[in-house]
């Protein structure tokens, strides 16, 4: 696409403007020609934008200062992080352990008595309470806690972890945690 010779003459004498706001925006002289570039560079691709006629520099000023502002919102999200203690801090557990306790799990899950499996499903991983998971059973209350009480207990016995214990899957500890009344 070819840029209009008046209007690109008439991005060019703003250039000096544009980069005395910009500059009055972020006090940094590099930062301040930054945005005077983006600024220009997305005035150019958004062209068919512009109506001609109307004022330039206002549109030109008003690109310059949204892009401003979206990155102060996106800088103010960022963590600076020069001497790399923070990253240092963060851990995040490979995905193997995760897939690997799932696969277990799963595995576990497929060996129990299908009235227990339904019991701790309903209640452990889709959150219902023990009386709407009895209603959806149609059996009583006591006998879904005891269904849910008993894989709880077979599940931890299989997968070597006391009932109480915290894993790293949110579901699998709901699954094989101790029953909240």
């Amino acid at each position: 696409m070819k840029l209009d010779p008046s209007i690109r003459d008439q991005m060019l004498s703003a250039i000096p403007n544009l980069r005395a706001f910009a500059y009055s925006l972020c006090g940094n002289g590099d930062r301040a020609d930054d945005l005077v570039q983006e600024t220009l560079m997305r005035a150019i691709d958004k062209i068919d934008h512009f109506t001609p006629g109307t004022n330039l520099n206002a549109w030109l000023f008003t690109i310059l200062r949204n892009h401003f502002r979206s990155e102060f919102r996106k800088r103010k999200r960022e963590v600076e992080d020069v001497d790399g203690k923070h990253a240092d801090r963060l851990v995040s557990q490979p995905n193997q352990v995760g897939r690997v306790e799932f696969e277990e799990l799963r595995e576990a899950l497929a060996t129990l008595p299908e009235s227990q499996r339904e019991a701790l499903i309903l209640v452990g991983a889709s959150g219902f309470s023990y009386e709407e998971a009895a209603e959806i059973s149609g059996c009583a209350v006591g006998t879904v806690k005891s269904r849910v009480n008993r894989a709880r207990a077979r599940l931890a016995e299989m997968l070597s972890v006391e009932v109480g214990d915290f894993t790293s899957d949110q579901q699998m500890r709901a699954m094989i945690g101790e029953a909240a009344g």
